[in-house]
């Protein structure tokens, strides 16, 4: 029960809602952009996890947030003493609203190439109208579409400036969910650094569904997957999902080895491995 009841909270705090709206609450308050580790940068809002990854070429933007977001996050990449301007590739770890909602924008102001999980390509340039569970609902779960430039597959490696991304594909939560794997260098060491999508299943998703056959098969792969990546330090889709603000306080000097708890990340696993089984048993 402990379980089902963790899970829920969580995945209220990371879905999208039709309530959303009218106010989108942690989606769209401010948060002060800081250095994670070497040239990684958090970006984002309070919960909507976006990643500025810095390079002598120019820069690597993971996640969007939502449109209304846009403007902090360019106040943020600025804060930080970067051009917003010299963002020249755009990622993102899933195709739902409130991490690519400012996708279109970002492009319009930026030109810069958008990559994406070939799962989730249709999604991203169709605006979520033919995302598996959402397509049909409408309203706030739809947001600009924009068009792909490079479709991804699994293990593909996005390079910029000496930087390389490698891209794992972790389907589950939409079809085209995806994580980052990078090598960053401070100072002091090299982080080996996960970018996670955490694999939640949707509520309204059920074995053998018409619109994603598969979709308890991939989360079981994902699940697995996730558990044998190796990393120094870890952080997620939403601020929430890693605890940042436990981990962090606003003007907390930099210290990348606070998101090094890996225990945190498989017990995370283990609840939706739990979940898994539970929803497995439905029809």
């Amino acid at each position: 029960m402990r379980v089902i009841v963790t899970f829920l909270i969580c995945l209220f705090i990371s879905l999208p809602k039709p309530s959303c709206a009218q106010k989108f609450g942690d989606w769209d308050r401010p948060y002060a952009p800081f250095r994670i580790a070497g040239n990684v940068y958090y970006v984002g809002t309070y919960d909507l996890a976006c990643f500025l990854v810095t390079t002598p070429n120019g820069h690597i933007l993971v996640n969007t947030a939502i449109e209304s977001t846009v403007d902090q996050l360019k106040k943020n990449v600025e804060q930080l003493g970067f051009k917003f301007s010299d963002i020249k590739i755009l990622l993102v770890s899933q195709g739902h609203v409130d991490h690519t909602g400012g996708l279109a924008e970002i492009k319009r102001l930026t030109g810069a190439t958008v990559m994406i999980d070939e799962k989730d390509a249709q999604v991203v340039e169709d605006g979520g109208h033919s995302d598996f569970i959402y397509g049909e609902v409408g309203g706030p779960y739809y947001f600009p579409g924009v068009k792909v430039d490079r479709v991804l597959k699994d293990h593909d490696v996005v390079e910029l400036g000496g930087t390389k991304l490698e891209m794992l594909h972790h389907p589950g939560h939409t079809k085209g969910s995806c994580s980052y794997l990078l090598m960053t260098k401070d100072e002091s060491r090299s982080w080996t650094m996960l970018i996670a999508n955490m694999p939640f299943l949707l509520p309204e998703v059920k074995p053998g569904m018409a619109t994603y056959p598969d979709i308890m098969e991939d989360a079981k792969k994902t699940i697995r997957a996730m558990r044998n990546i190796d990393f120094d330090i870890w952080v997620a889709a939403h601020a929430s999902q890693f605890n940042l603000h436990k981990l962090r306080k606003e003007g907390d000097t930099y210290n990348p080895a606070v998101f090094g708890d890996r225990k945190e990340y498989i017990r995370q696993l283990d609840n939706m491995q739990s979940v898994y089984k539970e929803r497995k048993k439905s029809k």
